[in-house]
This record gives structure tokens, sequence and C-alpha cells, in this order.
């Protein structure tokens, strides 16, 4: 049985997809929803690009959630995890608010246990239970729009965790509880 906290966590990770794609209509524009959602993901260590509806009329695209679960894997184990649908509706939210042309860059989409172990070992900028691991969290970046700004609109978005790594070049988005946090 979930304990208090726990289905608080899960009502809240729900809310998130729905609260992203409410705000989409704060752009200014009265458009009704898109019937479709289309995600547009490249994955900088595997070279592996995909661009699919991953939503069409209401309901998820079970064929596109696996290639997105496949193509954001943990790439230095294969280890598959299915991505949170609230993360992939956060990322479709902020990639519209900033109009994003290209794919998403990522840089770290599921991480195993035993990567994740192995990364927290070498930095302490990783977290020994990262969402990561659960799903869901993804380290990511836009061609031709500033870190800063992508922070700023996932901060917006109230969907989860920001965390901005500007040395490094990424923002970490989550859909764990509302934080901020400045990393390398």
């Amino acid at each position: 049985m979930d304990s208090p906290g726990g289905r608080r966590r899960s009502f809240l990770a729900q809310g998130a997809g729905m609260l992203a794609l409410a705000t989409l209509g704060a752009k200014g524009s009265s458009a009704a929803a898109p019937a479709e959602r289309i995600l547009s993901f490249h994955n900088l260590h595997t070279g592996e690009s995909l661009q699919a509806p991953y939503w069409v009329q209401g309901q998820y695209v079970p064929e596109t959630l696996g290639a997105i679960d496949h193509l954001l894997r943990d790439h230095r184990t294969g280890d598959v995890m299915p991505i949170d649908r609230s993360l992939l509706d956060l990322v479709y939210a902020i990639t519209s608010r900033l109009d994003a042309r290209g794919p998403v860059q990522v840089i770290s989409g599921y991480r195993s246990p035993a990567t994740n172990r192995a990364l927290h070992a070498r930095s302490n900028g990783v977290a020994s239970h990262s969402l990561h691991m659960e799903g869901r969290a993804i380290d990511l970046r836009l061609d031709g729009r500033d870190l800063s700004l992508l922070r700023d609109t996932a901060r917006a978005l109230h969907g989860g965790g920001v965390g901005f790594y500007p040395q490094s070049g990424f923002v970490h988005v989550d859909t764990g509880r509302l934080r901020s946090w400045t990393g390398a």
C-alpha cells in the first residue's frame, strides 16, 4: 500500500503533465490543444534520433512510447525503463513554449542503479537516489536556445525539479518535487 507521501507524489506527478499542457495556452494563443503531440529526440551518446507523435487524439501511442523508452535507455548498460509519461508531457510543454524546431538533445535519460552508483562515486553532482533511475528525469539542451531560457521555461511550468548546469551545457528536468539548483 502506498504511503500518504507516495500517493501525493504520484498525484502531483500525474498532474504535472496536465499542468504543463494547460500552460501551453498561456502563450497568448486561443487555439485549442493540438490533436497530436510530437516529440523529437537526439541521443548524444548513441547518435540515435526519433521524431514521432507520442500522443494522438487523447491517447498515448504505445509504439512511440516504446521507441522513446529505448532511445532514452541507459547507454552504458543497454537497460531500458519506461519513461514517465508526465516527463514526456513536460518536455513537450517546454519545447512548445520555446517553439523549438530541432530535436531535444539528450545527455541522460534513464540510468540503471549500477550506472548511477558509478557516476555518484565519481561526482558529488549525481544524486545517490536520482530520479533518472525511475525514468522520471532527463538531462537535455535545445539547439539554438540559451540554457538559461530553457531553465527559466522549465521552472515556470512547475512540473518538478530543474537543475541548471551551465558549465556542462545542459538542464536537468524531472517530475519530482518542485525545487531548483545550479550545478557545474
